[in-house]
């Protein structure tokens, strides 16, 4: 799997609404950093570690944005993974930089925000 097939992935379980299709796109061990755990779950680093609390953290945002839709913007990739640049329904523009392990799994991911989100 390359990164431009483990994005279509990710985006069409996200725009589908399919949490365990999103999940499915994550290693058991995942790394997960993002401006939302720090407001949703008061960690100050922003950091969530394991597929379970990912879980949680995915399923909450999918309580609080019910028409959750993304479009993709730009797909840039490395050899150990890619950086995907897409836009929320509500008009915030996220880069998510991931890295894939030997599964073609996503293991350690940076969400960076241009606006504040909850």
């Amino acid at each position: 799997m390359n990164a431009r097939i483990h994005a279509d992935h990710w985006l069409t379980a996200w725009n589908s609404h399919d949490l365990d299709a999103i999940m499915a796109c994550y290693a058991d061990d995942v790394d997960f950093s993002a401006p939302t755990v720090v407001t949703r779950w008061g960690r100050p680093d922003g950091r969530l570690h394991g597929k379970d609390e990912l879980r949680r953290h995915f399923a909450r945002g999918l309580e609080l944005a019910p028409d959750l839709s993304f479009i993709e913007e730009a797909l840039l990739t490395n050899p150990s993974g890619y950086a995907l640049l897409y836009q929320r329904d509500n008009g915030n523009r996220v880069l998510d930089v991931v890295e894939l392990d030997e599964h073609h799994l996503a293991t350690r991911v940076r969400a960076y925000y241009e606006n504040a989100q909850h």
